[in-house]
């Protein structure tokens, strides 16, 4: 079972994506509306502040995967590697 994030969501943000895959998009939704440049200052720090608490929430879904990726080696289980 994958272990749960110890993201908290901040008083004044969106709440805690369902999945990686949600807070990804969302991060790219943030990102092209930033780059726009038609964000007010207030509007492009909230939106700055969100992208790092879900980069943040993205890093600890996938650290979380990774420790579940392991392989049983000759009886002792090893971190998974990528084929080259």
């Amino acid at each position: 079972m994958p272990k749960a994030p110890s993201v908290s969501t901040p008083k004044d943000q969106a709440p805690v994506p369902e999945s990686y895959e949600s807070a990804l998009g969302e991060i790219e939704e943030l990102v092209a509306q930033m780059e726009s440049g038609q964000l007010p200052l207030e509007k492009l720090l909230t939106s700055y502040k969100r992208g790092a608490f879900l980069l943040k929430f993205c890093r600890e879904q996938l650290e979380a995967v990774e420790d579940q990726i392991k392989l049983l080696e000759d009886g002792d289980l090893k971190p998974w590697t990528a084929a080259p």
